[in-house]
């Protein structure tokens, strides 16, 4: 084999209260097709400014080489994105697991997926979108001596999820310059407490508990100034009875729902509170990881 193909889903971080820790893979894509040369480095279907050696897709390939003590010699990456970049969906995740499991389905599946996790969670610096697009589903992780330590919980069958994504990118580093280096105790024992209830809340199937669990006093009320027309578009889909958070750093912001026409509802109201143009995704939970869907 010297050809392979990984699809990886697209991933929401945090789910409000669960910062860096929670996240959930979502039906939205991105295909990478890698193919060994004999030399040089080629990266097509995407942007030329991504199509340099810091492509994160060859940052992973080359990593997960080097702890095989693989050598590079050269790769054709292709890169098939429907997850938009910027926008808090995990488009970076997606990549950096891509990356990591081509190299290593190429020679032989050497490391296991707990090992994939632990190279890129050193690149990524939280595994909060990685962990879901490597073992689908919602999971939690936390970062012990070092190493991520990722587990899945129990989703109800009901829950829809609709991502509002915008027409401006928010890259994630600007996203995490507004936040504090210091927060109260206050709101830390707030997000332990309003975390715990989101999961259960997402087990249980419970709406209401789901709503007023899915707050957050650690990096939403920052981020939402980045955000033009944040407050008001909350307020718009928590009056349609919807749990509402930002999709990882935003700005991409997330509705959960078990209401089938919670779509029809906000695309009648949408353009009153907002000036800017936010495409409405309806998702389902992805319940696989990132997997080969091709190879040669």
């Amino acid at each position: 084999m010297n050809k392979v193909t990984i699809r990886v889903p697209a991933t929401t971080a945090n789910l409000g209260p669960g910062f860096d820790a929670f996240g959930v893979a979502l039906s939205l894509y991105t295909d990478v097709t890698f193919e060994e040369t004999e030399y040089g480095l080629e990266i097509t279907g995407c942007d030329e400014a991504y199509t340099g050696p810091d492509n994160l897709a060859y940052v992973s390939y080359c990593a997960v080489m080097a702890t095989m003590c693989e050598e590079v010699r050269g790769v054709k990456i292709h890169i098939d994105a429907q997850i938009p970049i910027c926008r808090g969906l995990g488009s970076s995740a997606a990549l950096l697991v891509a990356g990591a499991m081509g190299a290593n389905v190429l020679h032989g599946s050497k490391l296991s997926t707990q090992g994939l996790l632990n190279i890129t969670n050193a690149m990524e610096g939280h595994p909060d979108n990685l962990a879901p697009a490597f073992y689908g589903g919602l999971t939690a992780s936390m970062v012990d001596n070092g190493l991520p330590v990722t587990v899945n919980f129990p989703l109800h069958p009901d829950w829809e999820f609709l991502a509002l994504v915008p027409d401006f990118d928010l890259p994630t580093s600007k996203a995490r310059a507004v936040l504090p280096e210091q927060v109260s105790r206050e709101a830390a024992i707030y997000n332990i407490s309003h975390g715990a209830m989101v999961l259960k809340a997402l087990e249980l199937g419970n709406e209401k508990l789901l709503r007023n669990a899915m707050q957050d006093r650690l990096h939403q009320k920052y981020r939402r100034k980045l955000i033009p027309d944040y407050e008001a578009i909350e307020a718009l889909v928590r009056t349609c009875g919807a749990a509402f958070c930002l999709s990882g750093a935003g700005p991409t912001l997330l509705c959960i729902t078990q209401d089938e026409n919670l779509q029809e509802k906000l695309a009648k109201k949408l353009d009153t509170v907002t000036q800017a143009n936010w495409a409405m995704i309806p998702l389902h939970v992805e319940f696989q990881g990132a997997r080969v869907i091709k190879s040669e």
